[in-house]
């Protein structure tokens, strides 16, 4: 019998609802690699989808296949052959990729259809549909290689999948599709994952994954994961790297989450399946697991400019005077402005904030965050203060710190933990103001 630590158990439920609220009715793309099934994963990510969806999640499944085709075909004494990234299918292969996937959703079915006592699956009620919803054309002759019956998605039939999702069916994808004609074609997960999201503009795309994200420093395998990543800056980043060839490759799921956001679908992540729980962790915690890459050409998050000085008094002026911020001339914002990251909209400035590092103590002040009334609650502080803490790793620093009279629980609830004013740089504890008496809050990086 387990034990429930309402200390530990109440907080951690309250902290998770936000989320259960702003996800409830929304629509997620699944993407699994078939290496997720061949480790022996599928149970325990069937229970954590069946928990999405019990959270009123609408969910779209798509599973691979690479390792259970290549498992086929030396069974048939035949090799696996790649080009471009892509696998050549011949009739042999495609014949293996029909098998694998009839197996592969049998299973993937047997497990939503769960219901054992005292795990997860008990009480779920999880029915899946599949079906003939997409239809496929040719990748025909690239670079001299012919890849025979290897598709690419040609249209999704989202009206048919919406009409599924809708009624709280789960819908799952094979990576089949099938011309006009009824003939057969092997697809990519990655392409029909990238397509379906894209065609119902969902609000998510999610890879689970072989690999753990996008790291921090691309020459460090062993660096951190760069938890968020702006569409801007993950073009930037593709256009660096060379073409993947295969799944391990920096720019392999990179490239979809981008065509994602292009397209329309809000935010992309790369999850890695080895993690228990990764889905769960991404969706319902404030920093998740793996990458996210987000569309930000609806709000601009960017680093400041000259032009932004107005802007951004304006912006500060309502809370210097209630005394939440500290009074700054406009010459002191003039000076500093390339300390400055802000959101902007049509030209207008919505969110600041102020990075002033201390180098000598591998530390920086985050200061200045500030978020319009007009658009608070909607997560454009925790982008600020994400944006932030990535130009601090970027310098190289440890921690950033804050002072604050008022919003200490904000930070608090953030990772920060209070520290005595003391710990401050001395160039900073020199600055300090002992009448205002603010909290000196600190976040390791």
């Amino acid at each position: 019998m387990s034990v429930v630590f309402p200390h530990t158990f109440v907080p951690w439920f309250r902290a998770v609802a936000p989320y259960v609220h702003a996800y409830r009715g929304k629509t997620f793309v699944v993407a699994i690699a078939g290496e997720l099934i061949a480790a022996g994963k599928l149970n325990l990510f069937v229970q954590d989808v069946a928990i999405l969806h019990a959270m009123g999640i609408k969910l779209v499944l798509v599973h691979g296949f690479r390792p259970q085709v290549n498992e086929q075909l030396r069974a048939k004494g035949q090799e696996s052959r790649f080009s471009h990234g892509r696998r050549i299918t011949d009739a042999v292969a495609l014949d293996c990729a029909q098998e694998a996937a009839g197996q592969l959703r049998f299973e993937i079915e047997a497990a939503f259809s769960q219901g054992l006592p005292n795990t997860p699956m008990a009480n779920a009620t999880v029915r899946v549909v599949s079906g003939n919803f997409l239809t496929a054309r040719p990748v025909g002759i690239v670079g001299g290689v012919d890849f025979q019956q290897s598709g690419l998605v040609r249209k999704v039939d989202s009206a048919a999948i919406r009409s599924a999702i809708d009624i709280g069916a789960v819908v799952l994808l094979s990576p089949f599709g099938f011309s006009p004609t009824g003939e057969a074609f092997n697809l990519s997960m990655e392409d029909v994952a990238t397509s379906t999201a894209i065609a119902l503009q969902a609000d998510k795309l999610l890879f689970l994954t072989e690999v753990p994200g996008i790291r921090e420093d691309r020459s460090d395998p062993e660096s951190a994961i760069d938890t968020e990543l702006a569409l801007a800056d993950a073009e930037r980043l593709l256009a660096s790297l060379p073409i993947p060839t295969q799944p391990t490759d920096t720019a392999f799921y990179l490239q979809h989450c981008v065509k994602a956001c292009r397209g329309g679908v809000e935010r992309s992540h790369i999850l890695p399946f080895a993690v228990d729980g990764a889905l769960l962790m991404e969706v319902y915690t404030h920093d998740g697991i793996g990458t996210m890459v987000i569309d930000e050409k609806l709000e601009s998050l960017r680093e400041a400019t000259a032009d932004d000085i107005g802007g951004i008094l304006h912006l500060i002026d309502p809370y210097e005077q209630d005394g939440t911020l500290v009074k700054r001339d406009r010459t002191e914002i003039e000076r500093d402005v390339g300390q400055y990251t802000v959101i902007e909209h049509d030209g207008v400035i919505f969110g600041c904030a102020a990075l002033y590092p201390y180098p000598e103590a591998h530390t920086a002040e985050m200061a200045a965050l500030t978020v319009s009334p007009h658009v608070q609650g909607q997560g454009d502080g925790e982008r600020m203060l994400k944006r932030i803490e990535h130009r601090a790793r970027a310098m190289g620093l440890d921690s950033i710190f804050v002072l604050t009279t008022r919003t200490m629980h904000w930070f608090i609830k953030r990772g920060f933990q209070q520290v005595d004013p003391d710990w401050l740089p001395d160039a900073r504890k020199r600055k300090y103001n002992w009448d205002r008496r603010s909290q000196v809050l600190l976040k390791k990086l």
